[in-house]
């Protein structure tokens, strides 16, 4: 068996992710990308489409990574590098300070800066990126995305694949609906229904979004 990663991805979420792994002292040996991908990444040597996953695992790969910051695509890739007979990492920044208690799932990214407090729950394929801050009991639903410089107090619940922007404030014990986007600077000081985008201090929903569509691995 081969013990290199194979990161799948290879814009700038990926970029963090392959300084992330090696911090933690993995080795990236490949990353797949789109047909029209550069042919490095930071380095790593780049595969130009998703066939090569197969064969890759088929040369004794069973490590990967999916550094992709959509939630349904990162979702999907997941699920296809699983059948593969694939295991997903963690890429966890050495910078972060995770709880002893916490849980977290397998292919979370842990950016550096990042607090994670006393039983707190990170879900599969979530993103807690740079300087955020989770508090004791909170829930974070798989794949979501807590961007840069968030704070959520205690008991805070964020729904599978939602997304904080840069700089989201939470008050404790405030649900967060799942596919629900909270935009940059939002203030949420009561729960946040399920597929809408909310914005603004204290944050307002503004518009109902489609329905999003769970990716089960």
């Amino acid at each position: 068996m081969k013990d290199g990663i194979i990161v799948v991805g290879t814009a700038g979420h990926a970029k963090v992710v392959i300084e992330l792994l090696r911090a933690g002292g993995m080795t990236i040996d490949y990353c797949v990308g789109a047909d029209d991908a550069y042919t490095t990444c930071l380095g790593v040597p780049v595969l130009q489409g998703d066939d090569h996953l197969l064969s890759l695992r088929l040369e004794g790969y069973s490590r990967a990574f999916i550094a992709i910051g959509a939630s349904g695509l990162r979702q999907q890739l997941a699920n296809m590098v699983k059948q593969a007979g694939y295991s997903l990492v963690n890429a966890i920044s050495p910078r972060s300070v995770i709880s002893p208690t916490a849980h977290l799932g397998e292919g979370v990214a842990i950016m550096a800066g990042v607090v994670i407090n006393a039983e707190s729950i990170i879900e599969d394929l979530a993103i807690i990126n740079t300087g955020t801050i989770i508090d004791h009991d909170c829930h974070i639903g798989r794949a979501a995305h807590i961007a840069p410089q968030s704070a959520l107090a205690g008991n805070v619940k964020i729904g599978n694949s939602a997304f904080l922007g840069v700089g989201c404030k939470v008050v404790p014990r405030v649900k967060i609906g799942s596919g629900t986007t909270v935009g940059a600077g939002g203030v949420v000081i009561a729960d946040i229904p399920d597929d809408v985008v909310a914005v603004g201090v204290p944050a307002k929903v503004i518009r109902r979004l489609k329905q999003h569509k769970e990716v089960l691995l």
